[in-house]
């Protein structure tokens, strides 16, 4: 049997952006519920997010000197042998000083140092894998990992099958009651209530076609009579705040309160990060993806079509956001029907119980440590 009074150590690693800090911030906080005595280190990049993001939840963080390899060539890949020596070198400390029970990489190149030494060392270990096409650093874990917690099918592809769970993606426990919060949006954000409110996102850091396409179809927005809500990203904030001014276009650095954003929504465009994804599967409503085509294997297009082929939502890729966009966009708007049936399927394939049922298989592993 466990004991949920023992002061586990608990190390977990990742980072870069939101995607890969939210789902352990999430993993943190249900072992904290269960083991209210445990200790947590994060460990993720430096100068990257989550030296603010993690802290700010209340945990402790260590900076490695580490960065992904660019997929073109550049000068900033001559230095990469050197941070990951560097990196190795500073993972190993923190094992040794900390000497965790368990280890949990949520993806990102700043697990790759950690979870390496880690399972070199025979310590038990956990993946998280949240898109439908692993990136290098989780392909390269997997070897050597306990067990890999995946949201799609179809991954035995990349890992070995033995170790694959299919759990879904972590999410913010507050998304789970929007419902109750949608009059509390309203006030919260200013909205007129007989107008529908599209709520247009970006990622964490904002993305620039996603920009781009709101400035230039913000008279054709207001033409049809609703209200945005636009996070345009820390990067792009000062460009395109100046469209804020007017009562039915806010836009936002960035937004806080998300569970609010959402329940506010009729209407989401979006990124298709694999955590943006899991989140609006499990707001239910409907949704335009905008793939980002920057990102390794192109799994954003993935992550969006596998809910596309679910018929829960609408693709437009970025070469086609200037033919495809106003027709998609009227042919929805226009449609109460199609925006229910929509929101109806998305909300299927929602895996609520993500976070409850990583953290069973993080308790496993603590009971083979305490043997």
């Amino acid at each position: 049997m466990i004991d949920r009074n023992k002061t586990y150590k608990i190390i977990l690693s990742g980072g870069g952006t939101g995607g890969h800090i939210y789902p352990a911030v999430a993993i943190a906080n249900e072992l904290k519920s269960r083991f209210p005595n445990a200790k947590f280190l994060f460990v993720g990049a430096k100068d990257r997010m989550e030296m603010d993001k993690v802290p700010q939840a209340g945990y402790e963080i260590i900076g490695l000197w580490i960065t992904g390899i660019q997929r073109e060539f550049t000068l900033k890949n001559l230095s990469f042998p050197f941070k990951l020596m560097s990196s190795l070198w500073k993972s190993r400390k923190i094992i040794k000083d900390f000497k965790p029970d368990v280890v949990i990489g949520t993806g990102g190149f700043a697990s790759g140092p950690l979870l390496q030494v880690a399972t070199s060392k025979g310590i038990p270990s956990l993946i998280q894998e949240q898109n439908s096409y692993p990136g290098i650093t989780n392909k390269l874990l997997a070897k050597k990992a306990d067990k890999i917690c995946v949201a799609y099918d179809g991954l035995e592809r990349f890992f070995p099958e033995d170790k694959i769970i299919k759990t879904g993606n972590p999410v913010r426990e507050d998304l789970l009651h929007i419902a109750e919060k949608r009059e509390e949006a309203f006030t919260k954000f200013s909205l007129d209530r007989e107008k529908k409110t599209i709520l247009v996102l970006g990622g964490s850091l904002g993305a620039r076609r996603i920009n781009q396409l709101i400035e230039k179809e913000y008279d054709f927005l207001l033409t049809h009579s609703v209200q945005v809500i636009w996070q345009c990203g820390k990067l792009y904030y000062g460009k395109y705040k100046i469209y804020g001014n007017t009562k039915y276009i806010q836009v936002h650095e960035f937004i806080n309160d998300m569970a609010c954003a959402y329940a506010a929504a009729d209407i989401i465009i979006s990124r298709a990060g694999a955590i943006s994804v899991s989140e609006l599967c499990i707001v239910g409503k409907p949704v335009i993806f905008i793939p980002s085509p920057n990102v390794a294997e192109d799994h954003q297009a993935k992550n969006a079509q596998a809910i596309v082929d679910e018929k829960a939502a609408i693709i437009i890729k970025e070469n086609d956001l200037e033919v495809d966009f106003q027709n998609k966009f009227i042919q929805l708007i226009v449609s109460p029907e199609k925006q229910q049936q929509l929101g109806k399927n998305i909300k299927k394939l929602a895996m609520v119980n993500a976070t409850k049922q990583i953290v069973d298989e993080v308790e496993l592993l603590l009971n083979k440590s305490n043997k």
